[in-house]
């Protein structure tokens, strides 16, 4: 089972907060993960920011950024190509979304995901009204 885990969905992999035991448990059915190609800046960005707010130490910056650089070597890491931008059009034209959650949800669509995971409610509906399976963690 293809699983395409947005980034707010995939931190939750290292970062304990509400919805971590739902995302492991479907990083653990998983047959392949995926994630959009915009997603390790994201997540990066999420670790530099509990840093600045002092949430968390540079050493568990350092340590949360090598495990999730080892976790990603293999995942299927979709790039921003023309039927990324298509979906990612079609979604924002139908929806209220930000522009980098519309490229998720067409990075899960050209990747066939069979399920698509994100924290985002509002993303969330987008996803399924785009014909992806949702799951909000």
């Amino acid at each position: 089972m293809r699983v395409f885990l947005d980034s707010s969905a995939f931190v939750k992999r290292y970062v304990r907060e509400e919805g971590s035991e739902l995302v492991l448990s479907w990083c653990d059915q998983a047959t392949e993960l995926c994630l959009s190609g915009i997603a390790l800046p994201e997540i990066i960005s999420a670790f530099c920011r509990l840093q600045r707010e002092k949430q968390i130490t540079s050493l568990q910056y350092r340590h949360l950024k090598a495990m999730l650089m080892t976790d990603v070597i293999d995942v299927a890491i979709c790039d921003l190509t023309p039927e990324v931008i298509r979906h990612s059009i079609i979604a924002l034209e139908n929806n209220t979304l930000r522009g980098m959650d519309a490229i998720h949800i067409g990075s899960a669509l050209a990747l066939n995901a069979d399920v698509f995971i994100s924290s985002d409610a509002r993303q969330c509906i987008a996803a399924e009204l785009a014909g992806l399976r949702i799951v909000q963690a």
